[in-house]
């Protein structure tokens, strides 16, 4: 086992658009990039023009031996300022995924914690995520806090 350090983690570039597809692909099963699907196409444009704009977007990445293991991301979003946002800045941390055979070794962890600072520097009020029982436990002991709000959406 491998323990993490800042030293394997580094901020996302265009040059790892294609790694961060792949990766993004498996957590939906989706892992066949040839020919691309639609989905695949507007990622991988995503991808691209967010990682070049760190006022926006945050994307760290744990890169061993050359490959990327695990990323999460980090997205600003701009809303009306109320008690709990005073400022309206509020960081949705999501996808937070990591391959398998480096699961449970605390990349996770140092990931959350890189993209919580990086919301620090841009000054946003909170990270609000979305969360499934398996990664329950590393925000948990990164002191985030249920909410009463149910998340719910609207597929168009």
């Amino acid at each position: 086992m491998r323990t993490p350090t800042s030293d394997h983690v580094r901020a996302a570039s265009t040059a790892d658009v294609e790694q961060l597809l792949t990766l993004w692909a498996s957590e939906f099963g989706d892992d066949d990039l040839d020919p691309p699907t639609p989905w695949q196409e507007n990622a991988r444009r995503w991808f691209a023009r967010a990682v070049e704009d760190p006022s926006v977007a945050h994307f760290p990445v744990i890169e061993i031996d050359g490959d990327i293991v695990a990323t999460a991301i980090g997205t600003l979003e701009l809303g009306v300022p109320n008690p709990q946002c005073p400022q309206g800045r509020t960081v949705r941390l999501m996808n937070v995924i990591t391959l398998p055979a480096y699961r449970r070794q605390g990349y996770g962890t140092l990931l959350v914690g890189e993209v919580v600072a990086w919301a620090r520097s841009i000054d946003a009020d909170r990270v609000d995520l979305s969360t499934t029982p398996d990664g329950q436990r590393i925000y948990d002991q990164a002191g985030f806090v249920p909410t009463r709000a149910p998340r719910m959406k609207l597929v168009l």
